[in-house]
């Protein structure tokens, strides 16, 4: 099997959207992709693309197959707590559900690097509807933990972290209120989620950004994060 149809995606979008599973295509492959993605009656298909895979980006790319992201995978490995002996940080506390509307307020103006936005099928007010959920979701047991900057009892910041089953941990979503923004709490935010999972026993943490996106990965290699891979986003429409 090839695809997966996302039931989640579909829902929320109001169309009917799958997803290639390998990284990598050959063109009997995509023949047979392409003629499940027809008899399945699907509008949108997702493709993570190894960039390293010429044959791959030059099938796709002949295909109808368009660009929509360059996704950044870094890594950070340690074998302590990366704060060392300080105390937790005052200002940085576990998200309340009470936070889920500030966290959504937040979120309505962030995440504008994503894919999504990038893709003019997807209505931009439909795309920051999909990150209010996406952080309510996070406070609710998506994640782990959700992690906020708290300014005068109100949140100012966020970031989602998630414990793998293999013992590594990810970082989902991180975003830091604009008025807020310039005080250091994105490193805060960070550095205090590498404290949390040192604390749950995990020592190698991920996390994805957009290769849009300088200010994200200058932030993440400031915390000690190296670029371990990089894949490109594909949509394919069939609406056209």
């Amino acid at each position: 099997m090839y695809c997966q149809y996302l039931d989640w995606d579909s829902d929320f979008f109001g169309l009917r959207i799958a997803s290639i599973l390998p990284n990598r295509l050959k063109p009997d492959e995509l023949e047979v992709i392409l003629a499940w993605c027809a008899a399945e009656e699907i509008d949108c298909l997702y493709f993570l693309s190894d960039s390293n895979d010429r044959n791959t980006v030059r099938l796709v790319e002949e295909n109808a197959f368009r660009l929509m992201d360059i996704r950044l995978t870094l890594e950070r490995r340690f074998r302590k707590n990366p704060l060392g002996p300080t105390p937790p940080d005052a200002q940085i506390r576990l998200a309340q559900v009470s936070d889920i509307p500030d966290l959504q307020a937040i979120a309505r103006v962030s995440h504008h690097d994503s894919r999504f936005f990038y893709d003019p099928h997807f209505p931009d007010k439909r795309c920051t509807q999909f990150y209010e959920t996406w952080i309510a979701k996070s406070c609710e047991g998506y994640a782990d933990a959700v992690l906020v900057a708290d300014v005068n009892g109100q949140a100012a910041g966020y970031i989602s972290c998630h414990l793998g089953k293999d013992g590594t941990g990810k970082i989902g979503l991180l975003a830091v209120k604009q008025e807020a923004q310039g005080n250091g709490f994105g490193k805060r935010l960070v550095d205090n989620s590498l404290r949390w999972f040192c604390d749950h026993q995990v020592y190698t943490v991920s996390v994805v950004t957009q290769g849009r996106n300088a200010v994200a990965q200058l932030l993440y290699q400031q915390c000690g994060f190296l670029t371990s891979n990089v894949q490109l986003w594909y949509h394919r429409w069939f609406l056209d």
